[in-house]
């Protein structure tokens, strides 16, 4: 039996450290709110200003956002919003997106360029990628190359069928998955729900991660919800308790 067909009998048996921990109860929750798609010295103030932790995912620069790795630097914390392959009804493709076909030595090469760019990241999540990441044999290459440039896979969880907890312990890795998202819908209450949500999670197990889009509705619910976060401690991601 191959490794692959093996982790397909066992996946609802595949224990990682997430799995295994305990909350206790005599500590605050963690909340991991994370922005994604972030380009601009403007959004990255914006984000600054709304007063607690968020974590930045920056999109890797191109001709429309050149300073996009520059800007990332001087933060305490960042991370690296990684283009991946998505569904074919998705049109607004990022250059140098990894697809499904690419050869290691080309995802390899993507990665080492990401590791440059971005000197000081560990932690870097898919950029759509609904297609790339429910793909064994290309997310297998992805996780060789993160591994060799001292990068963490974080699963955006796209997609339900997503390979990333399977690959995340074949490579040693801290398994790694959005809870919530934020803002699917872009209304103000919507967006606040889904921040309760996150909360409701992060109460239950211990933690949550929230992942939301630096649009100026996020950011005023974030800002103006601060009330709500008394219970639980926003944390930047690479704070969460069972690493």
């Amino acid at each position: 039996m191959s490794n692959r067909k093996a982790y397909n009998k066992t996946k609802k048996e595949l224990i990682t450290k997430k799995d295994n921990y305990k909350y206790d109860l005599k500590t605050k929750p963690k909340l991991v709110i994370i922005i994604d798609d972030v380009v601009s010295k403007t959004q990255k103030d914006k984000i600054l200003n709304i007063g607690y932790p968020i974590t930045m995912a920056f999109l890797p620069p191109n001709s429309g956002h050149k300073e996009s790795a520059t800007i990332a630097q001087n933060l305490p914390f960042h991370m690296i919003h990684f283009p991946m392959q998505a569904s074919k009804n998705f049109k607004n493709i990022e250059v140098n997106t990894l697809n499904i076909s690419d050869s290691y030595e080309t995802i390899e090469a993507r990665v080492k360029q990401l590791r440059v760019l971005y000197p000081n990241a560990t932690y870097t999540n898919n950029h759509t990628g609904s297609v790339f990441t429910e793909n064994y044999e290309a997310m297998d290459k992805l996780f060789r190359a993160l591994k060799k440039y001292n990068f963490i896979f974080v699963d955006s969880k796209t997609t339900p069928n997503s390979v990333a907890k399977e690959l995340s312990i074949k490579y040693q890795m801290p398994y790694i998955v959005r809870d919530t998202f934020l803002d699917n819908d872009r209304s103000f209450t919507a967006i606040q729900n889904q921040l309760k949500d996150a909360i409701r999670v992060a109460k239950k197990q211990g933690f949550a991660i929230a992942i939301g889009h630096p649009y100026e509705v996020t950011f005023q619910v974030l800002k103006e919800s601060k009330h709500l976060l008394n219970d639980v401690e926003p944390i930047f991601l690479n704070k969460l308790p069972y690493l």
